[in-house]
């Protein structure tokens, strides 16, 4: 294992075992709520994001599930924070092709921070919709808001 690939699994590691903007916001004030399960795993991830006219103001998360899920949920919800809608839509369709590549499309740091960490996941495709768990609730919580 490179040092690259121990320090993503460590990165991972940490952001499932200390997640970020764990725990939903109040109801009120929620422009929308996006409950994801991944039927094949059981992973689950329940998201809020609270948005300012086009920009989100926050996104709130709780859920259950293996390190990558809640590794993702994690550096998702603090990655989008005070971004535009279009943004973070952009962002989603990114980090979704790069996760299909298998490999071939890495995620750039300087875009998705903490996020890029994810890149080598796309070799285990398995792995890939833990990891999309929370992208997906997004675009859709995007969506309804």
């Amino acid at each position: 294992m490179s040092e690259l690939d121990a320090l993503y699994r460590e990165l991972i590691l940490d952001h499932s075992k200390h997640p970020q903007h764990y725990g939903l916001a109040p109801e009120a004030g929620v422009s929308a709520t996006s409950h994801q399960k991944n039927p094949v795993c059981g992973d689950e991830i329940t998201l809020r994001a609270r948005m300012d006219g086009d920009t989100i103001r926050d996104v709130t998360w709780e859920g259950s599930g293996c390190s990558i899920s809640q590794a993702s949920a994690s550096m998702l919800a603090d990655l989008v924070e005070g971004m535009p809608r279009a943004e973070a839509s952009a962002l989603v369709d990114g980090f979704r092709e790069a996760l299909r590549s298998r490999g071939t499309i890495p995620l750039d740091e300087e875009v998705y921070g903490d996020a890029a960490a994810l890149s080598g996941v796309s070799k285990f495709s398995a792995r890939v919709k833990c990891a999309m768990l929370a992208w997906v609730a997004l675009e859709d919580a995007l969506a309804r808001a």
